[in-house]
């Protein structure tokens, strides 16, 4: 009940999240079109820094970041550190538990990651691109669950649970293809530093520490020091996700326990006068109160409090921030007809026919051989809808073109506003033509949770 609960919880922020997403994206697509197209693109390349003395808690290399930068290396570390948590509550109390229930899923991300990697390395064979192969095998759970969404109850509970369970496996995938494919030159004095606070923290979590800041201070000097040691700094906000306690320090029934205790220096009879405004309450009153909300705070775990806490901040601020960012794109440098060839033709077929073909043909592939089962009330042909919403992979798929192509200079920029092509279009058609399929293939009527 709790992994159907966060599962419910999850697609609500998500879907109303997708809609701050979009309003982001068109918003950069129309500004990076319009007259003030010189003071969009410019601004991103404004320096920003945070000093102290000669101490630059935003410099690396020898310079400061600019805007961008910041937005990508910052404030998405922020973002996959609550991908970091929401990956270890599945694996905890979650989908993710028992590998009998994860193996559909499982396999189809796999699949949905490995097909379209290799038509996008088959149809750039020979190119100059291909250090971008990476950017169609992301879903984005946001918007592909802020379709499904519109549905409400038409679609199976189980379909649910495989698309979020799915999308964020996807998410382990692209955690890992950055770390291992998109790291330079390694300091390895810092990633010393940077294990000795992770040992800081672990420990910090064993001592029963429920202190937010504990951790988002050791985080953030976790962060500088991969921001300096060569691996992507969005690293460090998963691997400190790993490390926050999902156990509260204080159990439900002890809280319970303290409530009861506590309620009785509030007698009935002082509150049954309706007429008074406002009550006084004595000292002791006023302690009782202070012990329970004490109480309160440590019966949630850092984990979760956490996770509730930063569900708003990414959904409404960080993710559409980065949209806004990297979602503008330049028409007057690119022509539609581009869409069909080179690197935006890869993308294209990579998200559209790349993640629904791998997705598909993994669960049929484990369902036909009976190794799981059919998801409850499902469909084949509501699955292959589901499969389609793969397809958006907006928000990581951004991601990594940025990493694949943003310091390559004048050549580099240019692949880069072709692959944002390919993968607005992509994740467009993708999400358009998931919501027709599912509207054919739903039942009319709503499915009992």
């Amino acid at each position: 009940m709790d992994s159907l609960y966060a599962i419910k919880k999850s697609i609500k922020n998500y879907a109303s999240g997708g809609n701050v997403l979009i309003i982001a994206t068109l918003l950069a697509f129309i500004i990076a079109n319009s007259p003030l197209a010189d003071i969009y693109f410019s601004w991103w390349a404004q320096p920003i820094s945070l000093q102290l003395g000669n101490f630059d808690l935003f410099g690396h290399d020898g310079r400061s970041m600019t805007v961008m930068e910041f937005i990508n290396d910052a404030l998405m570390a922020i973002f996959f550190f609550s991908i970091g948590l929401e990956i270890k509550r599945e694996v905890l109390v979650g989908e993710l538990t028992s590998i009998k229930q994860a193996l559909l899923p499982v396999v189809a991300a796999i699949g949905g990651m490995v097909i379209p990697v290799l038509l996008f390395m088959y149809i750039g064979r020979g190119s100059d691109f291909l250090r971008g192969s990476a950017i169609p095998m992301a879903t984005d759970i946001a918007f592909s669950l802020g379709v499904l969404a519109m549905f409400g109850k038409r679609v199976p509970i189980s379909l649910k649970i495989f698309l979020t369970t799915l999308a964020v496996v996807d998410d382990i995938g692209g955690i890992l293809v950055i770390a291992f494919f998109y790291s330079t030159h390694i300091e390895a004095i810092y990633l010393l530093y940077a294990a000795g606070l992770f040992l800081l923290l672990w420990l910090g979590g064993r001592a029963g520490i429920n202190s937010k800041m504990f951790y988002f201070t050791l985080g953030g000097v976790v962060w500088f020091l991969f921001l300096n040691s060569g691996i992507h700094p969005t690293i460090a906000g998963v691997l400190v996700a790993f490390c926050i306690p999902a156990k509260p320090v204080l159990a439900t029934s002890h809280f319970i326990s303290t409530i009861r205790k506590e309620i009785k220096n509030f007698p009935q009879e002082q509150f049954n006068d309706e007429s008074e405004p406002s009550i006084m309450l004595s000292k002791e009153q006023i302690n009782c109160l202070k012990s329970i909300e004490s109480a309160s705070d440590k019966v949630i775990s850092p984990l979760q409090d956490l996770e509730d806490t930063l569900h708003p901040v990414i959904n409404y601020f960080i993710i559409p921030l980065f949209a806004f960012a990297n979602a503008g794109i330049a028409l007057s440098g690119i022509e539609l007809s581009s869409l069909f060839t080179g690197i935006s033709l890869a993308v294209f077929v990579g998200l559209l026919f790349g993640k629904f073909l791998g997705i598909f043909l993994s669960a049929w592939l484990v369902i036909k051989l009976r190794i799981v089962a059919m998801p409850t009330h499902s469909t084949w042909k509501s699955l292959a809808a589901v499969s389609v919403l793969g397809g958006i992979g907006f928000t990581v798929s951004l991601f990594i073109a940025n990493l694949s192509f943003g310091d390559m200079g004048a050549e580099g920029a240019s692949l880069l506003e072709q692959a944002k092509l390919g993968i607005v279009m992509g994740s467009l058609v993708s999400g358009i033509l998931g919501y027709f399929l599912l509207n054919l293939f739903l039942p009319r009527q709503s499915e009992e949770e």
